[in-house]
């Protein structure tokens, strides 16, 4: 508060400096009467010339006391009113500040700061191009005027019958003047269409959201013909496998009935051929035996792979039946449903009109 009392030197100069004077310049005697009776009657100030005189009475001081209170309220208040003022403004930028924290804070939490900057990127390019707007508007208009003014002004040459030859050296001047700025703009807007040709192509190289979609479309097609394709191969190779163990388990047999036939009148001929051919026997039939606990080792696990899959379609079966039940059960509801409604709408239009 003392510091707006101090702001006011200049407005109380005026008024307090005859006051300072009078106090002063003049002195009372041990006799004289007391402050209430001076002030009752009027206050004479002498200048050391005796010219000039300054009559001050108690009416005009009090009333220039009472202006200075309500100028020292008026201040007070105005002061107090600033004051506020700027705390609100203090108020409000914490505010602002607090949310501008708040909004960095979500920002960063749900880690968009990339799409927030392209958001600020496209605003600045957007208060660029308004500004390039603007620019270009206040040419076009300034270019306008200057046209304007020169039609005006060959329509006043025009009337007021000017020199032919003036007049067509101004009009082949104007003509040539225009056929370059006509050059000019012809060469600037191929420049800018070459440049918005090169965006286009830029912008058909991009897919479209349609284009993406098709691809995507297409791109399963190729997955399942693919699976497809390669389930097919897997069972050619496994037939081709077995029909290669079928040829090899046939030639074996074909070969050892070979060697039979042929070994087998002297094999019988003495008892030691005859050990020799049973051993022989015995040893291939073991070699079956074993080939044979092998393909049903392989069997049993294709047998178990079938029972998982006929396990997994049997479930299939059942989810499609339950979801086709459930489907027409909702079909049914939802008929019922409309039935209900349409019922009510029709027993009851007064209702339906004032809703």
């Amino acid at each position: 508060m003392a510091e707006s009392f101090s702001e006011f030197p200049s407005q109380l100069g005026p008024i307090l400096d005859p006051l300072a004077s009078a106090g002063s310049d003049r002195t009372r005697t041990a006799d004289s009467p007391p402050v209430d009776g001076e002030l009752s009657r009027p206050i004479r100030l002498e200048a050391a010339s005796g010219a000039d005189k300054y009559v001050i009475s108690a009416e005009e001081q009090e009333q220039a006391l009472r202006q200075l209170e309500e100028e020292l309220d008026d201040a007070t208040t105005s002061v107090e009113r600033l004051n506020a003022a700027l705390k609100e403004k203090d108020e409000r930028k914490a505010h602002v500040l607090n949310e501008l924290n708040r909004l960095r804070e979500k920002i960063r939490d749900a880690g968009a700061d990339s799409v927030v900057e392209k958001l600020m990127l496209l605003l600045r390019s957007v208060k660029a191009l308004e500004r390039q707007e603007f620019a270009l508007k206040s040419n076009f208009d300034a270019k306008h005027a200057e046209l304007e003014a020169e039609i005006c002004e060959l329509e006043a040459k025009a009337s007021n019958d000017y020199d032919d030859k003036s007049l067509h050296d101004g009009l082949d001047h104007s003509i040539g003047t225009a056929s370059e700025n006509l050059h000019l703009a012809k060469k600037e807007l191929a420049a800018r269409l070459r440049a918005v040709l090169s965006l286009k192509r830029q912008l058909d190289d991009v897919p479209t959201p349609s284009e993406l979609t098709q691809y995507k479309c297409r791109l399963a097609e190729l997955n399942t013909n693919i699976g497809e394709k390669d389930r097919q191969t897997r069972k050619f190779y496994s037939t081709y496998n077995a029909l290669l163990e079928i040829k090899e388990l046939m030639l074996k047999e074909i070969s050892l009935l070979n060697s039979i036939n042929s070994q087998f009148q002297d094999a019988i001929a003495s008892t030691a051929g005859q050990m020799k051919l049973i051993d022989s026997m015995e040893g291939i039939l073991k070699g079956i035996k074993q080939k044979l606990e092998k393909m049903q080792v392989g069997l049993q696990a294709d047998q178990k792979i079938c029972d998982t899959l006929r396990e997994r379609y049997v479930a299939a079966v059942a989810d499609q039946r339950h979801s086709f039940t459930m489907s027409k059960a909702l079909q049914l509801l939802f008929q019922i449903l409309v039935y209900t409604v349409v019922h009510r709408l029709s027993e009851s239009p007064g209702a339906t009109c004032k809703e």
